[in-house]
């Protein structure tokens, strides 16, 4: 996928340096419509001075804003906080780390991507399982029903079982379709391509979808009691020792 060159320009501009800058949302989920904004990601350095007092700030920057032209949503988290999340057994982290579309590496990068498998064990399932309930209570309150939530359920619920059987990463659904064969989920995605964000689902078969829901719940409960993954994660070292050199290294 061709990134567009203005956002090199906006991570460029950010206050701190940065570890890595990526594209997750709909554009790493394989659904972005036309005004769908851009979901950027990272990871940011704080001096040693900002982080050794008693208080801590700008641990998360957050910007929302249209920047030459483009709609874009960008959050960044200091390292300590993100290697947090990564202990915290958080999938949602874990795509943004190891999302191809990247706007910005380094080394650094690199170091915390080979790092990547020692944070992944079985309890992840209970991430995706989670995420998908929520979405999942969104698109059945919703009228009309949107196409959107749909997708997000299907999403996770792919990924989680993925992840599961394979101790891959993958957040793309037409990807993670080629797998499954889902008929409907190519159609979904059509939908929402050519609807924008807000693209209603007039027609949707509610029972039908709330029986692939469940049963799609289900085949995720079962990947992760046959899941052959780690019961507990191994990073917290690996991770410590990378924190305490990027903190030597921008403290020059």
């Amino acid at each position: 996928m061709q990134l567009d060159s203005r956002l090199h320009s906006i991570v460029a501009a950010q206050p701190y340096p940065l570890v890595f800058a990526t594209v997750s949302g709909a554009h790493l989920y394989g659904f972005p419509s036309a005004d769908s904004d851009y979901d950027l990601r990272g990871v940011h350095v704080l001096p040693p001075a900002q982080v050794l007092g008693l208080d801590v700030k700008q641990e998360t920057i957050e910007r929302s804003a249209v920047v030459e032209g483009l709609e874009l949503d960008l959050v960044t988290h200091d390292a300590r906080k993100f290697f947090l999340l990564l202990l915290k057994k958080n999938g949602y982290v874990l795509e943004q780390l190891l999302s191809p579309l990247i706007v910005q590496t380094s080394a650094w990068h690199e170091e915390l991507k080979a790092l990547a498998p020692a944070c992944i064990t079985r309890y992840h399932a209970y991430h995706y399982l989670g995420f998908a309930e929520t979405q999942w209570r969104l698109f059945e309150k919703e009228s009309p029903r949107r196409a959107k939530p749909l997708l997000y359920v299907y999403r996770v619920l792919l990924t989680g079982i993925h992840l599961m059987r394979t101790g891959e990463v993958e957040a793309n659904l037409a990807k993670l379709n080629e797998g499954f064969g889902l008929s409907y989920v190519p159609d979904l995605i059509a939908r929402k391509l050519a609807g924008g964000e807000h693209s209603a689902l007039n027609d949707a078969d509610l029972e039908f979808h709330r029986g692939e829901y469940a049963r799609l719940r289900t085949m995720l409960e079962k990947a992760q009691e046959a899941s052959t993954l780690a019961e507990a994660l191994t990073a917290r070292a690996g991770l410590n020792d990378l924190l305490l050199r990027l903190r030597v290294e921008f403290s020059r």
